[in-house]
């Protein structure tokens, strides 16, 4: 059985729905998300409702969490869409039931989730929600790399950094590089940290939406074209939400 997981959409729209299109053209009925629904983009309703409605599961990323608790370690572009997002969606008593439902579904979200040989977390097993597993932890710092993964099982599967690829058991990290499309077999006893990239917010130089199809022995990367002009137009439109968050979107970093 094949499962679509996709994490870091932030308030994107345009990316959520082109992610979903081909979701559903390739007839993949079961979808997890790795939280950071919310966050940087325009569009926090439309994507926690979405999300809400079709996702079996969703987990509580850092952004979804700072709208709850102190975003104050975040860099002001981000502490300022927090602020913007909280706005937007914190009920007040006159607050219509699907405002409030809403709000209490973000406040719920479960921290991980492990099903069969995968833990599912936001961030690391370690921290599930906050901690960065980086690209370049293998070779700039093993010892941290080596203390996550003796904090799981067989596999951990996270989001969090926006840079899709694998950490394998020799903590070689092998990234899609820019191809549409990048399967990675995993072996049945094998052990290793795989990081789904965003949808709403790449940062690895690939402007195009990223998501993976997950299965009991493999994992591929899919990357969407969509209309981030849109979501860039709609960024400077709202006057608050930082110009920087817009520009990025162009070149996925």
């Amino acid at each position: 059985m094949k499962t679509a997981v996709i994490s870091d959409l932030h308030s994107n729209r345009e990316a959520l729905e082109a992610v979903f299109a081909d979701i559903h053209r390739r007839g993949i009925r079961d979808l997890v998300c790795l939280g950071d629904v919310v966050g940087y983009g325009p569009d926090p309703e439309f994507c926690v409702d979405l999300v809400r409605g079709h996702a079996r599961w969703c987990l509580m990323g850092n952004h979804d969490d700072a709208l709850f608790r102190d975003a104050s370690d975040f860099n002001p572009h981000a502490r300022g869409a927090i602020e913007y997002t909280r706005r937007r969606l914190q009920p007040r008593w006159w607050s219509s039931a699907e405002k409030r439902s809403r709000w209490t579904w973000l406040r719920g979200l479960p921290l991980r989730v492990e099903e069969g040989r995968f833990l599912f977390v936001h961030g690391s097993p370690r921290d599930p929600v906050r901690e960065y597993v980086l690209s370049t932890d293998g070779i700039l710092n093993p010892d941290k790399l080596r203390s996550v993964f003796s904090s799981f099982e067989n596999i951990a599967v996270g989001g969090h950094t926006h840079q899709p690829g694998v950490h394998d058991e020799d903590f070689r990290f092998h990234a899609p590089s820019g191809m549409a499309e990048f399967s990675f077999d995993l072996a049945p006893e094998g052990k290793y940290f795989i990081n789904v990239g965003s949808t709403g917010q790449p940062r690895d130089g690939d402007a195009r939406a990223c998501y993976a199809i997950l299965e009991e022995t493999r994992v591929t990367w899919v990357r969407v074209e969509y209309d981030y002009r849109s979501t860039m137009d709609k960024i400077l439109a709202t006057g608050t939400l930082s110009e920087v968050l817009a520009r990025r979107l162009a070149v996925g970093k």
